[in-house]
């Protein structure tokens, strides 16, 4: 009974001790590695630039009214009436449609004074209206803006050209951008001592379908210190550029 009872003792000792270390072992081992997909080869990536300089065919004219006055109702009203007469003009005297002028800015708020006996007080209020016109006739911008001024706007900001339809000149920046990637990545595989194989992807880097457009902003000049003389507003031209993310193969 006992070498019966002694053997059965070695082959559970025996048992266990497999048992464990089977368990430690996997514990050592650790967890299996992950391999990510092989990074593609043989391949070369530039970006490809598009520009094109082009006329601009609309203007954007930021023309403001700034009213001051001792309560906000009174400031308020006052830039209304301006507003409105200014509004009046543009569709009136120079043809500009409703959908052309935008409100895009509007706030009433006071003006403070401080003194050591009173401290901060409120005295008076301003009330600002801008207005965003939309204008197509790009030689008599300066003409408009010197209307606008006589009919009351004081806040008269910068005027930004630019192309009301940049999808018009897309395929032509899409294009100068491909040659512009063609060459580079022409260059690199030379320099590689490798040759220049098909075109595996393209994307399009600007967010969107259309090329970005780089409207040039241009400040009044007065063509003198005459009174009689106008504001000289000159267009010039703005920027319509594109960029293509190319891989190519590499032969």
């Amino acid at each position: 009974m006992r070498k019966w009872g002694k053997s059965i003792g070695s082959v559970l000792l025996a048992a266990s001790l497999m048992i464990g270390g089977m368990g430690l072992s996997g514990v050592l081992k650790g967890p299996e590695k992950a391999y990510a997909d092989e990074v593609q080869k043989n391949v070369v990536n530039v970006v490809g630039k598009g520009e094109l300089s082009i006329k601009p065919d609309i203007a954007y004219l930021s023309i403001g009214v700034t009213t001051t006055a001792e309560t906000a109702q009174e400031a308020q009203k006052g830039t209304a009436a301006k507003v409105s007469k200014l509004t009046a003009l543009f569709k009136t005297t120079w043809g500009i449609a409703d959908k052309d002028i935008q409100s895009t800015q509007f706030n009433v708020q006071p003006n403070y004074t401080y003194s050591e006996k009173d401290g901060q007080k409120v005295k008076g209020y301003n009330a600002q209206h801008t207005l965003e016109v939309s204008y197509r006739d790009l030689t008599k911008v300066g003409q408009l803006l010197d209307a606008a001024s006589a009919a009351g706007a004081n806040n008269i900001g910068n005027v930004r050209f630019a192309i009301e339809d940049p999808s018009a000149f897309e395929a032509q920046a899409i294009e100068k951008a491909m040659q512009n990637a063609d060459v580079k990545a022409a260059a690199i595989a030379k320099a590689a001592k490798r040759g220049l194989g098909q075109v595996v992807t393209v994307i399009q880097s600007d967010d969107g379908n259309h090329p970005v457009v780089y409207a040039e902003a241009a400040s009044m000049q007065k063509m003198s210190m005459d009174n009689n003389a106008g504001s000289s507003v000159e267009p010039g031209q703005v920027k319509v550029i594109t960029q293509l993310s190319v891989t190519y193969e590499l032969k």
